[in-house]
């Protein structure tokens, strides 16, 4: 029993190597240029174990890609849950995404070979799985509490998620000092624009 413990455990540390380089990886040279050789070299292991947790390096990038996604949500969310008022937990939150984003190794991974790697289906199906769901729950209560107008809302979460993630591409390759700001005093004025009064 003890020794299947111990398998687990060891299994489960490959597999946290493998995710782990494969990010760093990713994230410096984008998945186009890295081999899973280089992977299971960085990782310390064999490429047998690589294939007994991955099947294919596409399948390492969905991995790594699910992981910074839950991060970037946490980063959001943590934001969002030191404000009392539902509105600025909506604000806090959204503002937050735009930060994290500014993070030249979650541009690489989440916004630039998210999309292309695994084709804009399935990039969306895990951004909704991961933020969008979130942004839904937040504006249907805003709507339901009165804050926000009564509408359906399925366009306002895929506009707002469309438009923080172009301005997060347009961030990852803009130069001046004052363009966060500027975009965050944007999405501020887009967010301003949706409340009721």
């Amino acid at each position: 029993m003890a020794q299947q413990g111990v398998r687990a455990q060891q299994r489960e540390q490959t597999r946290r190597a493998l995710l782990r380089e494969g990010r760093r990886l990713f994230a410096e040279r984008g998945y186009g240029a890295v081999g899973l050789a280089e992977v299971v070299r960085a990782a310390g292991v064999t490429k047998g174990a690589l294939y007994h947790h991955f099947e294919s390096k596409a399948e390492l990038f969905a991995a790594v890609l699910g992981e910074v996604q839950q991060q970037v949500g946490e980063r959001v969310a943590a934001a969002a849950d030191a404000r009392d008022d539902p509105w600025d937990q909506l604000t806090a939150g959204c503002q937050e995404f735009l930060v994290a984003a500014t993070d030249p190794d979650i541009q690489q991974i989440m916004l630039i070979d998210g999309p292309a790697v695994l084709g804009w289906s399935q990039w969306r199906a895990m951004d909704e799985g991961a933020s969008a769901r979130h942004l839904g729950e937040a504006l249907s209560s805003l709507i339901e509490a009165g804050v926000v107008p009564p509408q359906p809302v399925a366009p306002l979460v895929h506009l707002l998620s469309g438009a923080m993630n172009e301005a997060a591409l347009w961030l990852a390759s803009s130069s001046g000092p004052e363009d966060l700001a500027d975009t965050g005093a944007a999405l501020g004025r887009l967010l301003g624009a949706l409340r009721a009064g």
